[in-house]
């Protein structure tokens, strides 16, 4: 019997009650009368293991590297090999080979995590289809976690595109035929009753983040239904590689309602539900039966991610939950902070202050009226102007035309507040004209909007235009890089949604920024979680804003750049993270007391580590 545990199932256990060893006891009897199969225990019956919360040994950077590995059961032979949670492949030394019964099931050479490293980057050069790095990738991550986070950090430049935008679009557009293991949870109008439940069916019980979508607006490329899945997926692989989040505390989620997509109802390989979407108490109820059973699953303190939801249900769904839950919505927050953060930098090339500029907008949806918003309050803030004064520097343009007070009746609801004195004018260019904007940003979703007169115009009235080319994917850009930089003789300060390369221009060497999401909800969620937030407050956003602008550094902006490179993206989290934090104790939101003394070094010390862990 002794062997027999040994060899099938190594469980630490640290008795504190009669009842935590009955339930243990009882798992060893499931195991041996189950033949001796390794064990697939339902942690919901289960004590405390290990005298730790996290089950995975995933605790913070600073922990003991020296664990035995397993979950609930497990960790010997070639079930170990099949547990990406602890799988390190050929990494494995031969003491670890002998104490886990691994001998035999590798091959003889012993790999630092190092050079598994450089194997893995030389076979991904290899590949010229942007989607075969990302199922690498993807494949890597259900293999050997640690390896696959180890590898995004070191190479964040090069790999934050294929695991993310833009290349996360294609993956979506055809989930369906790449599909093969599924990740996070599908929660569909069939569960509809018994959410709570589906809830309980995922393994981990402490859960952090939730990132969850019902694929209606996939980045500019429409409703793509149940393959929406890539999205929160992706998003969550950069709350562990880039805020340091566990992997086991993050939870995907896609609410499949339907799709309206024609093409993906009648494509055989589609994995979601083959119907029109619900709408209206139908969706609401789903919606509202998935909120109660989060809260109630998860606690008061669970982040809920709202991703690419459309505009009609992202404004309301954020409005209903953002007093009784803590929820952010990335489309509306994330966005308007980074781009916010874009600007303060930008400052410090085109001179003034917030205030002393002009701003007009192509796109009026959450994206840019989210931004829009996000600026007026800051404005608002270093002025101490009422905020519907501070709105009137924001001008946006939608399919119908400049947005102003003759259209306000027609109008959606989060549309009105941009809706200012002035003539009708149908064009972006003819808006040009008329406003003479200083800061031009495009969150349309329309690719090629910024068009050569458009982009001239701007030059012809700024020394240095402000061009923000938001739009994702790179398909979608309102204009390139090359295009901007040539357009304006070099003159304009240039960012985009998408990665571009750099532009030489009349020889010299553009370097163009990204306004990507990525800067700002990694450490944003870091923040949230170290302080026990309890709800997310505009402040915060604020916070998150003003903290990325400051790490741009001057040889950033000799550069022309208004962000700081991705390469210390951790590091720029842990600062961001702090700022949240800080003005979450600052507002009386936080839980965690009392709160560190030091709130960056308490959020380093809090991320996860993917270095290898030596086993006993």
């Amino acid at each position: 019997m002794i062997t027999f545990l040994k060899r099938n199932v190594i469980l630490r256990v640290i008795l504190g009650k009669a009842t935590e060893k009955r339930k243990v006891f009882a798992l060893m009897e499931s195991t041996m009368m189950n033949g001796g199969d390794s064990l697939v225990a339902d942690k919901r019956n289960v004590g405390v293991y290990g005298g730790v919360d996290d089950v995975y040994g995933e605790d913070c950077a600073t922990e003991d590297q020296l664990i035995t590995p397993w979950t609930a059961s497990v960790a010997s032979g070639y079930t170990l090999l099949r547990n990406p949670h602890h799988n390190k492949g050929l990494a494995f030394t031969d003491k670890e080979r002998d104490a886990h019964y691994l001998r035999g099931l590798l091959p003889p050479a012993v790999f630092s995590q190092g050079l598994q490293e450089k194997r893995l980057m030389h076979n991904l050069r290899q590949y010229e289809v942007p989607l075969q790095r990302y199922m690498a990738m993807m494949d890597l991550q259900e293999r050997n976690e640690r390896l696959f986070y180890k590898l995004l950090i070191d190479n964040v430049e090069e790999l934050l595109p294929v695991v993310y935008t833009p290349t996360v679009g294609e993956a979506c557009q055809k989930y369906g035929s790449i599909f093969t293991r599924p990740q996070g949870l599908y929660i569909s109008l069939k569960e509809k009753g018994k959410i709570l439940e589906v809830l309980k069916n995922w393994p981990q019980r402490n859960i952090q983040v939730i990132v969850v979508t019902d694929g209606e607006r996939i980045l500019g490329l429409g409703d793509l239904g149940c393959q929406g899945m890539g999205i929160p997926v992706g998003k969550l692989s950069l709350y562990t590689a880039l805020g340091g989040i566990r992997p086991s505390s993050c939870l995907p989620v896609t609410i499949d309602v339907g799709t309206n997509n024609e093409k993906l109802l009648n494509d055989e390989f589609y994995i979601g539900l083959r119907q029109r979407r619900a709408t209206g108490q139908e969706y609401a109820e789903l919606l509202e039966e998935f909120m109660t059973a989060v809260k109630q699953n998860y606690g008061e303190k669970v982040l809920v991610q709202f991703e690419d939801f459309a505009n009609h249900n992202a404004f309301e769904l954020l409005a209903k939950y953002s007093s009784s839950h803590l929820v952010f919505n990335d489309d509306i927050q994330g966005t308007a902070s980074v781009v916010l953060a874009g600007l303060i930098a930008a400052l410090k090339l085109v001179g003034g202050t917030l205030a002393d500029h002009k701003f007009l907008f192509l796109g009026a949806g959450e994206a840019g009226t989210g931004i829009a918003e996000l600026i007026a309050r800051e404005i608002s803030k270093q002025t101490k102007a009422p905020i519907e004064e501070t709105r009137k520097q924001i001008w946006l343009v939608d399919s119908k035309g400049l947005i102003v007070s003759s259209r306000k009746e027609s109008l959606q609801h989060f549309k009105k507040p941009w809706a200012h004195e002035h003539e009708p004018v149908k064009g972006l260019l003819d808006a040009v004209k008329a406003l003479k904007p200083t800061v031009l940003i495009g969150s349309s979703g329309v690719g090629k909007t910024f068009t050569k007169e458009v982009v001239e115009a701007m030059a012809s009235f700024n020394e240095k235009p402000v061009i923000l080319a938001l739009s994702n994917p790179t398909s979608q850009s309102e204009c390139t890089a090359e295009e901007a930089y040539t357009w304006t003789e070099g003159r304009c300060i240039y960012a985009s949604g998408s990665p571009f390369d750099p532009v030489e221009y009349n020889g010299e060497v553009f370097i163009s920024g990204q306004a990507n999401n990525a800067y700002i909800f990694p450490g944003f969620g870091l923040g949230v979680i170290m302080s026990g937030a309890i709800r997310v407050h505009e402040d915060m956003l604020l916070a998150a804003s003003e903290s990325l602008a400051e790490q741009v550094e001057q040889e950033h902006y000799d550069k022309g750049l208004i962000y700081p490179p991705f390469t210390n993206i951790r590091r720029i989290s842990a600062n961001i993270a702090a700022k949240v934090a800080a003005k979450a104790y600052e507002l009386g939101l936080a839980s965690r007391l009392p709160r560190p003394k030091d709130l960056v070094q308490h959020a380093e010390s809090c991320m996860y580590s993917p270095i290898y862990r030596n086993y006993r």
